[in-house]
């Protein structure tokens, strides 16, 4: 008797566009993904519909994001030729190219904040990922 398992993740990623009174969501979802590639895709999808070069805030509670930037991760993986500090190879770089060349025409800040407590955006954005799951089961 042959017994198969197949594990499917799912994940989606929701994001906030605000600008003086503009309010956007978005949202999205992938089937085979990691948590990693959505907290990216978020930022990516969110990026994409900024339509001039601004400054921009991009609160995250991911740590992978933020950290990236805030402590120079990115900076090193390029310059190692998207090599860790380990030597192996940085996961998600097309997404990592994707994220930096969206970026290059905005003066931008990261911005760590909580996950699952009281920022209501946050919280909001938790949200829309959870709907695009249920929306791919």
């Amino acid at each position: 008797m042959v017994h198969a398992l197949e594990i499917l993740v799912l994940d989606g990623w929701g994001a906030i566009l605000m600008f003086e009174e503009n309010y956007k969501e978005i949202s999205g979802n992938e089937k085979e993904t990691t948590n990693n590639k959505m907290e990216l895709q978020a930022v990516i999808e969110a990026l994409k519909l900024v339509k001039y070069p601004c400054e921009i805030e991009i609160y995250s509670d991911s740590a992978y994001v933020v950290n990236a930037f805030k402590q120079k991760w990115i900076d090193n993986w390029i310059k190692n030729n998207w090599k860790t500090a380990d030597k192996k190879e940085v996961k998600n770089v097309e997404r990592w190219k994707e994220l930096l060349e969206l970026l290059s025409v905005h003066n931008y800040t990261f911005i760590k904040v909580k996950g699952h407590s009281d920022n209501e955006y946050n919280n909001r954005c938790d949200e829309l990922a959870t709907t695009e799951i249920k929306n791919i089961l």
